[in-house]
């Protein structure tokens, strides 16, 4: 098995963007350059040998590729992303708290926490980075583009470990809100009550499903405030599966509010920001594992639930 993931970046990070990096294969390519045209097909030839020209593709000593370099499997080149057209995401975050270790940010809905896809200097990181020069800031854990809310971020190196066992050891105590039907099931149920469930890769790629099964996912939901068509939900995720809070909502017949995946997977929006999921990060909970101080950070946004 390759061991890669501590691997040290050659380039700089530029503009809030860190270099990316892609493993190279066996294969029967001359050329570097026949390689990367080939698994960058967006990318033409002239830009691709532009950007080896200028010293923008490097493997992990340092050794920059021309292109004519030859082709050399069994290493990881290095390079930067780059997208001609970026959507701008018209919403700011605030930062919560700060310190050496830390950084709490309350992210609105639509932008993404890491550069994916479509978005590269329009996500939640690279603002970060570039409003405040952290150049080895990175996410401690990740909710998607469509939720807003609390995400933790790590500035220093050194203590990410620290802070990402508490995740995996469930010492972070997560708290969501949803907007969502209220139906006759729910007001039959005594609340709160626990939904668990066996969650698996749907179809498409990108979405969830449940399946019979031992179950891997387990959220805790109760009733905050409800009125004739939709309620307030409170809701605790002791796992944390991918869309967990989406999918568990849904099976039980209230979809949260605006959900382009659940139940249904509905055209893509694209650039449309009028309707916006109506899910929040409300809370996180924890000791800190350095300094043993009790940390609780909420968000200042709000749902809108009462339409």
């Amino acid at each position: 098995m390759r061991k890669h993931n501590h691997l040290t970046n050659p380039l700089p990070v530029r503009d809030g963007v860190s270099a990316s990096r892609i493993w190279l294969p066996d294969g029967d390519w001359e050329l570097m350059l026949d390689f990367l045209i080939e698994k960058f097909p967006n990318i033409n030839q002239q830009a691709m040998q532009g950007r080896m020209q200028r010293g923008e593709i490097m493997d992990a000593e340092g050794k920059h590729y021309a292109p004519n370099s030859p082709y050399r499997s069994g290493i990881h080149l290095f390079y930067y992303r780059e997208l001609h057209k970026e959507t701008e995401i018209p919403f700011q975050a605030a930062v919560l708290y700060r310190d050496e270790h830390i950084l709490v940010a309350d992210k609105p809905h639509f932008l993404p926490v890491v550069p994916a896809g479509r978005f590269l200097h329009q996500t939640l990181l690279v603002r970060l980075k570039k409003e405040f020069q952290l150049d080895e800031l990175t996410p401690i854990h990740r909710i998607d583009r469509e939720t807003a809310g609390v995400v933790m971020f790590c500035i220093n190196p050194k203590s990410r470990g620290h802070y990402q066992s508490l995740f995996q050891q469930r010492k972070i105590n997560k708290n969501y809100q949803a907007v969502a039907r209220y139906n006759q099931q729910m007001e039959q149920r005594s609340l709160p009550f626990t939904h668990r469930s066996n969650m698996v890769k749907g179809d498409p790629f990108f979405r969830m499903q449940e399946v019979a099964g031992e179950p891997n996912s387990e959220t805790a939901i109760d009733v905050i405030d409800a009125n004739e068509k939709l309620a307030l939900y409170d809701l605790k995720p002791v796992s944390g599966r991918q869309h967990q809070l989406r999918v568990h909502l849904a099976s039980l017949g209230c979809p949260i509010l605006h959900d382009p995946f659940y139940p249904e997977l509905l055209p893509c929006k694209g650039d449309d920001f009028s309707k916006p999921l109506q899910l929040l990060a409300k809370s996180i909970a924890f000791i800190d594992p350095i300094s043993n101080k009790s940390h609780y950070f909420e968000s200042q946004r709000k749902l809108d639930w009462k339409e």
